[in-house]
């Protein structure tokens, strides 16, 4: 698997019209809503990676639609053992099918870093990558999604002067937003009786002695 592939404008407008054609018109919209979403908070933390993240947010979901007995089937056809966390979280299931299928049905956008932030993008995972985060974020608080939770994120996330702050505060306030996203991703699900991935809970702990580490500084 190819690491820090070249992703062109070209690239990206072709991946459009493949996708375009392959989801539901809701689903689409998100899509395109993460892409943006991506681009956008990408511009400030990465510039050099926008492209990367706009092909990421463009094949988080491509697997979204799909029947559970589907999602198994894609399991079993690359070989992998469905987990019992996973088997018991299905919501999280096509993070993980979407990456398993991109090398196949999408090889141009067969770039490690890509895949890791598509398999991730539901659950985070313990040290995070930054592609990993803004896509995550991304999917949070694209301007399609409408819950409480996910405004209140995006509010939080861009009320803040982003753009100008250090380099260090900017690290320390897109962590500090994806902590309150875990927690309330993890309030969420127990209360309506669900089960917690292990890679949430995973993040949540590896997030908050990340931003620890970074705010020591400050002292």
């Amino acid at each position: 698997m190819i690491q820090n592939k070249v992703i062109t404008d070209e690239m990206l407008g072709e991946l459009r019209k493949r996708i375009r054609e392959s989801m539901s018109s809701f689903r689409l919209a998100h899509t395109l809503g993460v892409e943006e979403m991506a681009a956008r908070i990408g511009g400030i933390y990465c510039p050099d990676k926008v492209n990367l993240l706009r092909a990421a947010a463009l094949l988080h979901d491509i697997t979204k639609e799909l029947s559970p007995s589907a999602q198994k089937r894609i399991f079993a056809k690359h070989g992998v053992e469905m987990s019992r966390d996973v088997e018991n979280a299905q919501p999280t299931q096509h993070a993980i099918t979407a990456a398993l299928e991109i090398p196949e049905l999408y090889a141009d956008f067969a770039d490690g870093e890509l895949i890791g932030a598509v398999r991730y993008h539901t659950t985070g995972r313990e040290n995070m990558t930054l592609t990993e985060k803004i896509l995550y974020l991304s999917d949070y608080i694209d301007f399609t999604r409408t819950y409480s939770d996910c405004k209140a994120l995006r509010d939080m996330f861009w009320n803040a002067d982003v753009a100008g702050m250090t380099e260090r505060e900017r690290l320390i306030h897109l962590n500090k937003v994806i902590l309150k996203s875990f927690d309330l991703t993890v309030i969420d699900l127990i209360e309506n009786g669900r089960m917690v991935s292990a890679d949430t809970i995973n993040a949540r702990n590896s997030l908050m002695l990340e931003i620890k580490n970074q705010t020591k500084q400050d002292k």
